[in-house]
């Protein structure tokens, strides 16, 4: 997934798909399902002058429910968003 790199500050997320089952295996319409609020950032801009990026490639990060762009790249949807419009890394 290298054929796009961000610039700046901005940050390459594909989004984690939404639930297909509640707990109890009720089946979720696609109507139903919430946009993913969950995803793997793919591609990391060089950040800002005096402002490095503190995400990196390969984190679980959770970012604001209409937050980013919507972009295709072969097929694939991803998102592209400013470091600053994501909330937190989630810890292994």
């Amino acid at each position: 997934m290298s054929a796009l790199k961000p610039l700046a500050d901005r940050v390459l997320i594909e989004p984690i798909p939404a639930e297909e089952k509640t707990a109890s295996g009720i089946i979720i319409p696609d109507a139903a399902k919430e946009k993913p609020l969950r995803g793997t950032v793919i591609a990391v801009g060089d950040g800002k002058k005096d402002e490095p990026l503190t995400v990196k490639e390969g984190d679980t990060v959770l970012f604001g429910q209409y937050s980013g762009t919507e972009i295709k790249i072969e097929g694939k949807t991803f998102l592209i968003m400013k470091e600053a419009d994501i909330y937190g890394v989630f810890q292994a």
